[in-house]
């Protein structure tokens, strides 16, 4: 007798599922210990639950202040690594000169790098120009890895991009810019936005750089580890990190979608 090719062996779904709990557990318990009635410290079960530390963490006018930071960081960078991102990608995507391999392997470094020497880097290229820290050292630094992100997705679907509809495009008298807005762009839009709303997560939790780049500025992050050590500030910081897993989850799993719908037999 054969076994059937479409169904798995009960042990490779049961490692499956096992990953899927390491991965998930800890973050259920977050959203438990939001709804604790318990305000010093974790306590499994909790003793009782209530929604009272919801309005708690949305009257504090800091967690506001955090948010909206880290929400225009995140969008600054983004802005930035579409552009520098998409024109890195049109630039090596078709071109064959000497080098191009190392320009694009040097393009996608700071991804590959531990973030705190990303984090000393800027740190020290900011103190030997004597730029002084604010708002825009911060997004500096999110762009570095956010410029990544953009640029994986750009090229990988330039890549793809049939060259005889480009080819077609300019012998039927189409400009350049025509071309780029009627074929390419649109060939191109998926990958870009799922691409923005990857590094817009990204960026809007990042910590170990912002560490490094934010001098006295709060972000969202960096209010949640100045808030742990507060013993009776974690409810409030596990209602926080609920609206963070929201907001980084929506476009992340945005992006998922984006990605599969442009795979061959998805459709």
């Amino acid at each position: 007798m054969r076994s059937d090719p479409t169904k798995a062996p009960w042990a490779l779904k049961a490692s499956a599922w096992g990953v899927i709990a390491f991965l998930h557990v800890p973050l259920a318990l977050i959203i438990l210990y939001a709804f604790s009635a318990e305000d010093k410290s974790y306590v499994f079960p909790p003793p009782e639950l209530t929604t009272r530390w919801f309005a708690v963490a949305w009257a504090r006018e800091d967690v506001w202040a955090a948010i909206r930071l880290s929400f225009e960081v995140a969008a600054w960078s983004t802005a930035i690594a579409l552009l520098l991102g998409t024109l890195a990608a049109a630039a090596l995507a078709r071109a064959d000169f000497f080098g191009r391999d190392s320009i694009s392997l040097l393009l996608v470094l700071p991804i590959a790098l531990p973030g705190i020497i990303t984090g000393i880097a800027l740190r020290s290229a900011y103190g030997t120009l004597q730029i002084p820290f604010s708002f825009w050292t911060i997004v500096i630094g999110h762009a570095t890895f956010c410029v990544v992100v953009i640029y994986n997705n750009a090229v990988a679907r330039l890549r793809r991009l049939n060259p005889n509809l480009i080819e077609a495009s300019m012998d039927l008298g189409a400009d350049g810019f025509q071309t780029l807005r009627h074929i390419v762009l649109p060939q191109l839009g998926s990958a870009l936005l799922a691409g923005a709303l990857l590094a817009f997560a990204l960026s809007f939790d990042e910590v170990i750089v912002t560490t490094f780049t934010a001098g006295q500025q709060t972000t969202l992050p960096i209010w949640m580890l100045q808030e742990l050590i507060r013993p009776r500030q974690r409810p409030v910081t596990n209602v926080v990190a609920v609206v963070i897993i929201a907001l980084t989850f929506l476009p992340i799993l945005a992006a998922y979608w984006l990605t599969r719908s442009d795979e061959p037999g998805a459709r």
